[in-house]
């Protein structure tokens, strides 16, 4: 491939127009993540019952986040210290190929690791694009650039289910991963050629004793929650407690070593920074909640409510709509302002009112009902999460805006993989026990009634006769709806650490600009303008 055109000498110059090209490249990735997300959301229900898995479906979502969740502080540090540019196309590249392995997987078991190699490509996406524009965004001005990001999740958001629902009902469920190839090879062009940052030199040993000991916590973690939560093992499971020890054993040896590593993958001077605390526990109570309540509606759309699934996908959309309308006016209002704390009070206020009205879903609510409990409580997570960033990237020095982005959304994931480990796990099993007994009560053994609920899909449910269809439907409605129950009292837990959280002064400077490897502003303007002149010399160098 050819290599990108040679900088000019000097420090970096952020004029307006640079910034923009460089933008650019994030959102091409961002797109590519968060289309993803949306397409296999809605093509969930086909591909576990095709591939039977049904009973086990909560681990294709928590492959993903897991992977994610283990991977956020790797690219965080080591993008501060060794550079982001070349790291991000790392992550598109390996969501690409991932994409393309689980295309063509043909069991459960292995399209969930496929799932788990696209979240440590994804989890890349989400922490370099935060920290780039950190780096080259002064916080008083980033509000501004929460839009064009809105605008590309709101693209998702439609696009995602419409494919996702095409593909479900016309080709096969595959092709919501082949789609990512074209994107993917688009987004690493896009990337390659346009995201011009400086690469740098570890002066001090990497931390991999630290990131060995965190990604075992992390996964003894999420498999003590996944297995006790599971029929075949539960909580008195020998197997269970000694994931339960092995996450206790681990944490404390990862404590330690970042005592006394060199250079930490998570110092643990953060946890003495006040307001990064706040916001990280806020990520952390709401990324439980959030990703808990939110897993598992589409299935919910398409099983209980009888929906198709470009359909049920379609119906997602104002709960995105919600998310970026908030999460535009927040950033802009912020930008003007300069003032952010009472946007998290007011979303998590908002979100506890959608989830408390979420409780009331049946198989007989109106589509209109459903849609307007989405939107209010999208509209509640709108105006915190880009919020929770923005205060956390400002709580830290400049040297450490990867490490404390990617810290407090390793804490955000985190709870969310616990979410839609124990409250999935809480929906699954009561789900299996009640399909089996419909199953059982319409004549089926009990090994073919077994068989029927880990292979029921969307198609097969429609083709079942109506008394049954009803009794599924039932069955749906009666697991999921009582769940959201149980996310109330983390949410409002957020809202308590919400009206604690400090306001401080938003910085004026760029990460980059800040460390000394750009100039920003109006000087860059005018050195530019004197370069484009012929003014300064233009003798090229590497990037």
């Amino acid at each position: 491939m050819t290599a990108p055109p040679a900088a000019l000498p000097g420090p970096l110059l952020l004029t307006q127009k640079r910034i923009w090209i460089i933008f650019s490249a994030l959102i091409a990735g961002m797109l590519l993540s968060s289309l993803d997300q949306t397409i296999v959301s809605t093509a969930m229900p086909t591909i576990v019952g095709q591939l039977g898995g049904v009973e086990h479906q909560t681990w294709i979502t928590t492959a993903y986040l897991l992977a994610t969740t283990i991977v956020m502080p790797i690219y965080g540090k080591f993008g501060d210290v060794l550079g982001r540019r070349n790291l991000f196309l790392f992550a598109i590249a390996l969501f690409t190929v991932a994409s393309v392995a689980c295309a063509f997987a043909t069991d459960f078991w292995a399209f969930v690791v496929f799932r788990a190699v696209q979240g440590l490509g994804g989890g890349g996406l989400m922490i370099l694009s935060q920290a780039i524009i950190a780096d080259i965004v002064p916080a008083k001005d980033r509000g501004r650039y929460m839009g064009p990001l809105g605008a590309i999740f709101g693209l998702s958001a439609v696009a995602g289910p419409l494919l996702g629902g095409y593909f479900v009902d016309h080709l096969t469920w595959n092709w919501a991963f082949y789609i990512n190839i074209p994107v993917g090879v688009a987004a690493f062009a896009i990337a390659w050629f346009t995201l011009r940052l400086p690469s740098k030199k570890a002066v001090r040993r990497m931390d991999i004793p630290g990131v060995v000991l965190l990604s075992l916590a992390t996964t003894c973690l999420i498999f003590f929650t996944d297995f006790g939560g599971d029929s075949a093992e539960g909580w008195d499971s020998p197997l269970t407690w000694a994931f339960g020890a092995g996450t206790l054993l681990a944490a404390w040896a990862f404590v330690m070593v970042e005592r006394r590593a060199e250079d930490p993958i998570i110092p643990l001077s953060l946890f003495r920074n006040r307001t990064f605390i706040n916001s990280t526990a806020i990520g952390f109570t709401l990324g439980l909640g959030m990703f808990a309540a939110l897993a598992f509606m589409p299935t919910f759309l398409q099983m209980a409510s009888g929906t198709s699934a470009a359909v049920s996908g379609l119906l997602l959309v104002p709960m995105i709509i919600g998310l970026m309308g908030t999460s535009i006016y927040s950033g802009i209002a912020i930008s003007r302002t300069g003032s952010y704390r009472r946007f998290p009070i007011l979303g998590t206020l908002l979100s506890i009112a959608g989830l408390l009205w979420m409780t009331t879903l049946t198989a007989a609510t109106p589509i209109w009902v459903i849609c307007a409990q989405l939107f209010v409580f999208g509209a509640g997570l709108g105006l915190i999460m880009q919020v929770i960033v923005l205060v956390v990237q400002n709580s830290v020095s400049p040297g450490m805006v990867g490490t404390a982005t990617s810290t407090n959304n390793y804490f955000r994931e985190v709870g969310a993989s616990l979410g839609v480990a124990v409250f999935g796990a809480i929906f699954t099993s009561r789900l299996a026990e009640r399909l089996n007994v419909v199953f059982t009560q319409s004549g089926a053994s009990t090994a073919d009634a077994g068989q029927a609920t880990s292979t029921l899909d969307p198609q097969t449910l429609s083709a079942l006769p109506g008394p049954v269809r009803d009794a599924v439907v039932g069955a749906y409605a009666d697991s999921l709806a009582p769940v959201f129950w149980y996310l109330v009292p983390f949410l409002v837990a957020a809202l308590v650490l919400a009206l604690t959280l400090k306001e401080i002064p938003l910085s004026e400077t760029s990460g980059m600009v800040a460390r000394g490897e750009a100039i920003g502003g109006e000087e860059a303007e005018r050195l530019e303008r004197e370069r484009a002149e012929g003014a300064l010399p233009t003798v090229p160098r590497s990037p």
